[in-house]
């Protein structure tokens, strides 16, 4: 995505420290969704953001927050502001934001997160937070305790609230918000605004400014991205393998959609030689973050990861993004591949999608507003078939060779003659036996046929499918 040079952080009201502290980052200009939020920021009005990743969102609203922030002090286990996270990574990626640009001020920050030494935390909410940034499960369960009072928080953040949504998180940011003192400045950003996410802000904001910058689930135009069809789920290591070959890949994140996939992809990737590392929500703490370290420092190429790490974190330059499995849900496929071509570099993304996954494809395509491109292993992109094109024909086997198949054997066994038998009484244990015997045939002939005749066939629903 290509910036306007044309507007400097100088000419959106920021204090001279924070502008500093924005020089010595190495920037200059802000992104579209900073130049629109961040002067409706300092206005102390609430905020409806709505950008895809790899805008500067983050940077939206931890920047003006500093300077609103930092004209108070914190009193114990009661902090002034707070922001709100999916995940420990995220939240993590936003507090460097704060130690970043908020270098030249004098602000208490604490990051409260699972995973972690509770007493650890415990002792930085007694020395008084301006800033706390934590995940909905861990607040709960301090405030729970005792250990946190909220009546203090003047600025509310949350981030990723669509994401909030999908995992399951929306009980908990209702009853956070009702603890919460009435009269205060609420910001929600999100990377898409699906209607329950647009009837929560709602209820959350009071008369909001909506700010955003592309329209919703678009993809970058700084990615190219391209389906890649594989006839079977096994077909898909020799097919990452080939494309790995010819693609010049410096680092690339690979989704897959079940935890239990996550590790046997990442022991296929090492046995051929690819440096790679697992990240997944069943890891402890300081495993992933030895893994994301790893990998933001290059000592690890491959990260197989799942939907954890689709959703606010920034690694620089990053050149491919593979999806091992199509999306469970289309949103995912926009968060997903915008972890490459953030900022002005470009990137690559390519998901592999067997014949069953033709539906969550043309949800994808419905989503983004335009067909994926069909990519071909001698490397030169194929136009995608139609939608009516692209569905796997069902064959469904003759029922006639069936019938036959299970009567002939039947046919030979009643025409066998009695041996030792009285002629009416064998005529009597015949008879009867063979109307049962082909009535249980026709029943379970018809059972069959209602079996194959069902609305599933190889559409499985997803309440069925593995996580």
């Amino acid at each position: 995505m290509e910036f306007k040079e044309t507007v400097t952080f100088k000419d959106l009201g920021l204090s001279e420290p924070v502008l500093k502290a924005i020089e010595d980052a190495g920037y200059k200009h802000p992104t579209p969704i900073q130049e629109q939020a961040i002067p409706i920021v300092l206005m102390c009005r609430d905020v409806l953001g709505l950008a895809q990743t790899g805008t500067g969102k983050t940077g939206a609203f931890t920047i003006p927050m500093i300077d609103i922030l930092s004209g108070g002090r914190a009193k114990a286990r009661m902090p002034r502001s707070l922001i709100l996270s999916p995940t420990r990574e995220l939240a993590a990626q936003i507090s460097e934001n704060f130690v970043k640009y908020g270098k030249y001020h004098p602000l208490q920050m604490a990051l409260i997160v699972g995973g972690t030494s509770m007493d650890e935390q415990i002792r930085n909410l007694d020395r008084g937070v301006d800033v706390l940034i934590a995940t909905p499960g861990r607040l709960l369960d301090l405030f729970g305790r005792g250990k946190i009072l909220l009546a203090d928080i003047k600025i509310l953040v949350i981030d990723e609230a669509d994401r909030m949504l999908d995992m399951g998180f929306i009980p908990d940011l209702e009853k956070i918000a009702s603890i919460l003192p009435p009269i205060r400045q609420t910001l929600f950003f999100s990377a898409t605004m699906p209607p329950e996410i647009k009837k929560l802000a709602d209820k959350f904001l009071s008369n909001p400014k909506t700010v955003s910058v592309s329209p919703p689930s678009s993809t970058s135009t700084n990615v190219e991205h391209y389906l890649v069809n594989v006839p079977h789920p096994k077909n898909k290591q020799a097919t990452f393998h080939k494309i790995f070959q010819q693609e010049d890949v410096k680092n690339a994140f690979v989704f897959c959609n079940r935890k239990r996939d996550i590790n046997e992809v990442c022991r296929f990737m090492k046995s051929k030689g690819i440096k790679a590392a697992s990240l997944h929500g069943d890891m402890e703490q300081s495993e992933r973050t030895v893994a994301l370290n790893a990998f933001k420092e290059g000592t690890t190429q491959i990260l197989v990861c799942s939907d954890v790490a689709a959703r606010g974190l920034d690694v620089q330059g990053m050149s491919h993004v593979f999806n091992w499995d199509v999306p469970n849900h289309a949103e995912d496929y926009v968060h997903r591949i915008g972890r490459t071509g953030r900022a002005n570099a470009t990137g690559r993304a390519f998901t592999f999608s067997t014949p069953n996954d033709f539906k969550a494809v043309a949800q994808i395509q419905k989503l983004i507003g335009k067909t994926i491109n069909v990519f071909t292993l001698g490397g030169e992109p194929a136009v995608t078939p139609q939608a009516d094109t692209a569905v796997a024909p069902v064959v469904e086997k003759p029922a006639v060779h069936e019938h036959k198949r299970h009567h002939e054997p039947r046919r030979e066994r009643h025409e066998r003659k009695p041996e030792h038998r009285g002629p009416a009484k064998q005529e009597n244990r015949q008879s009867k036996p063979v109307h049962e015997k082909r009535s249980r045939h026709e029943e379970h002939h018809n059972i069959l046929a209602e079996e194959n005749n069902g609305t599933f066939g190889a559409d499985v629903p997803s309440f069925l499918k593995g996580k």
